[in-house]
């Protein structure tokens, strides 16, 4: 009886010390690879109670469920992330990411490619900072919004405010000026 419970003590022990503790780099590998897919039940499982996002001067928190609407948000433009690197910085993941999407083709910037500084909180992610973007066109990009804009402001007012609204029913608005805006410049021509 002393040699069964010594063998299962052992046992248990061995297969204790045997599980490790996840690794960052798979952790930001399964974020993207969630996104890209469209299975927000794993980003959840992977994401601290509070996330934070910055991406230049906007710093954005979310709850689990308020980012919930941020991924509803972009999956109305039909993205597709690839991860072209992946480097350990102390604690955190440096990720360089390819996007595609519907908004990023309008704005003639398709793929966007940008790094992302990923934090940990308990080996859950905590927050993501947009720090580099590699060969973005910000003047295209911008003229490109700016046209956008002012032309829904003028012939659309129902859809004006669009660009800042960060829902689902604002991509689906998005996407909408992008055909009304599109299909009156191609008339004209």
């Amino acid at each position: 009886m002393k040699n069964t419970i010594l063998i299962l003590f052992l046992l248990y022990f061995l297969i204790g010390c045997s599980e490790q503790k996840p690794n960052h780099k798979d952790t930001v590998s399964k974020y993207y690879n969630s996104f890209d897919s469209g299975k927000y039940d794993e980003i959840r499982g992977i994401l601290n109670d509070s996330v934070t996002q910055i991406s230049g001067d906007f710093v954005t928190p979310y709850t689990h469920q308020s980012f919930y609407e941020f991924f509803k948000w972009d999956s109305i433009f039909k993205s597709s992330y690839e991860i072209v690197e992946l480097k350990e910085k102390n604690n955190d993941i440096i990720v360089t990411v390819a996007q595609e999407n519907l908004r990023n083709e309008f704005l003639r910037n398709n793929p966007l490619v940008y790094r992302v500084r990923v934090s940990f909180i308990s080996d859950k992610i905590s927050r993501l900072e947009d720090f580099d973007y590699i060969d973005v066109n910000w003047e295209v990009w911008n003229q490109n919004k700016d046209s956008l804009v002012n032309w829904i402001k003028n012939n659309h007012r129902d859809l004006d405010g669009f660009v800042n609204d960060m829902t689902m029913k604002g991509s689906m608005n998005y996407l909408k000026a992008i055909e009304l805006y599109t299909s009156n410049k191609d008339s004209l021509h």
